[in-house]
């Protein structure tokens, strides 16, 4: 049973991650160069919402406005990617987005707060009076020191995503480990919990090392030390 529901879970959890990465990371660069301005205000105000917005309640939104009003995209269901990729795709573009987008809010800030942090260091004053452009400045040197706790808060995220999101599915159908776990529950098959919650902290170790491995071949001081 796990080993049919985990590419469903691992599918869903990538295409969520995707979405918020290209929400979350550049809004956070441009809100963290445009401090204290109003670009910087609303994108505190965007991310904020993406925190306050029950999930459930902007998926049942995003089905009646996409599905039901403009026919855009399947209301609910689940499709295999080894079956009909694109079918696949299309059933799972709702729910990675209603996933990605509080985990957007949350890399947005720290992506926000981590650039701050490194734009006011000394090798960033000598870079811009080396003649650098700002976006030189903000992308080749800012952004690539920045990006370590970006990496770690990533693969923590990623590690929440596979241990299911129940609701989500619930309301998408879905047929993933969150729905597994709650059939499970109201079933008493305690095995099935179990395996369940085995395989998430499994996940989550994982997703540590790797995020700690990223961490040592990006940052040099680290290899040197090794």
């Amino acid at each position: 049973m796990i080993g049919q529901k985990l590419p469903v879970t691992i599918q869903l959890a990538v295409m969520s991650m995707f979405f918020a990465l290209i929400i979350g990371v550049p809004i956070g660069i441009l809100a963290a160069v445009k401090q204290n301005t109003w670009i910087d205000y609303l994108s505190n105000i965007v991310a904020l919402s993406g925190l306050s917005i029950p999930n459930f309640w902007l998926g049942i939104m995003l089905i009646l406005l996409v599905s039901v009003h403009l026919g855009w995209l399947p209301a609910s269901g689940y499709e295999s990617i080894f079956v009909d990729p694109v079918r696949s795709i299309q059933t799972m573009i709702m729910p990675s987005f209603v996933l990605g987008n509080a985990l957007a809010a949350t890399l947005m800030r720290h992506t926000r707060s981590a650039m701050l942090s490194v734009m006011k260091s000394d090798y960033i004053r000598t870079a811009r009076a080396k003649g650098l452009s700002s976006w030189q400045v903000v992308l080749s040197h800012s952004f690539r020191n920045a990006l370590l706790p970006i990496i770690t808060l990533s693969a923590l995220l990623f590690g929440e995503l596979l241990a299911g999101a129940v609701l989500t599915e619930q309301i998408f159908t879905i047929p993933g480990f969150g729905k597994l776990i709650v059939d499970a529950v109201f079933t008493r098959d305690y095995a099935v919990v179990q395996g369940v919650v085995l395989c998430t902290a499994i996940g989550f170790i994982l997703m540590n090392l790797l995020a700690d491995v990223v961490t040592v071949l990006l940052n040099p001081r680290m290899r040197a030390a090794i």
